[in-house]
Parts: structure tokens; sequence; C-alpha cells
């Protein structure tokens, strides 16, 4: 396959997985992501989450707000600066993310499963080689990219 026939095929793996990711009971991926980022990076600005997340502030002003309605985040002060107020994970939004990696990769391994072993070894094989590359591209500046959510 040639650059162009990989990259192709690497973007609809990609919205493949996203939209197979989106939760059956009404997560979808973008309260995921921002879930798991308050996960992974503590407790954050509300315009911080909002940026690296790739979304509007009044946007995720009304995410937040939702999640603090199910009891999956809060707003604590800044212990630097107690009039800054930040978002942070709660331990039930840390439940309901282990649950939805449990019940993804459970999923995940039923269709694996389905693979004869010489294709379970080239997917994996594939996969050594994609993410370091996968995560290149994320890390990368956000100048280098183009529009975040192409979903063309």
């Amino acid at each position: 396959m040639q650059p162009e026939e990989i990259a192709g095929a690497l973007a609809e793996v990609a919205r493949a997985v996203i939209r197979g990711l989106e939760d059956r009971r009404g997560m979808s991926f973008t309260t995921a992501s921002t879930l798991g980022r308050l996960e992974r990076e503590g407790p954050v600005r509300l315009t911080v989450l909002a940026t690296a997340e790739g979304v509007a502030q009044p946007s995720m002003t009304q995410l937040v707000q939702r999640l603090e309605n199910q009891g999956l985040a809060t707003r604590v002060s800044d212990p630097g600066d107690g009039r800054v107020t930040l978002v942070a994970i709660t331990d039930t939004g840390r439940e309901v993310l282990a649950e939805r990696r449990r019940e993804r990769n459970a999923r995940l391994a039923r269709l694996l499963a389905t693979l004869s072993e010489d294709e379970r070894r080239a997917l994996g094989s594939a996969m050594q080689t994609a993410l370091p590359l996968v995560r290149r591209m994320v890390d990368e500046p956000a100048r280098h990219r183009g529009p975040q959510h192409d979903t063309a």
C-alpha cells in the first residue's frame, strides 16, 4: 500500500473505532474523552479542558454541568489560587470509566477471538507499528494539524 492509502485506511479505522466506542447507554465519545482527560491529568480549568478537547467553551460548560448533575465530575477550588475553579473527576466518574473500559475490552476480545491465529498475529504486528505513529500524530503541535474533527 502507498502512504496515501495507508493514511486513508487509518482514518477509516479511527472513525469506525470512535463510532464503536460510543456508549450504548448514551455516553458520547466527547464525554468519555473529557472524563478520561480529567482522570489522567487531574483537576483543570474549564477553559483548558475545552481547548484540550477541541470544543467551544460554552459547549464544555454545558458538558461539565451534565457531568456534575450525574455525579461524574465536580468543581473544586485551585489550591494555588482560591479564586480559580477547577473541574475534577469524582470517584463515581472513575468507576463509570473503569466499567466502560471493561465492557469495551470484553467486546473487542470477543471480536478478536473470531480471527485466526495468523490474523491476530498480523493485527498485533500492525498495532505495534501503528500505535507509536498515532501517538506522535496526537502529540504533534496543533499548528501542524488539519481540522480537528474531520469525519469526512
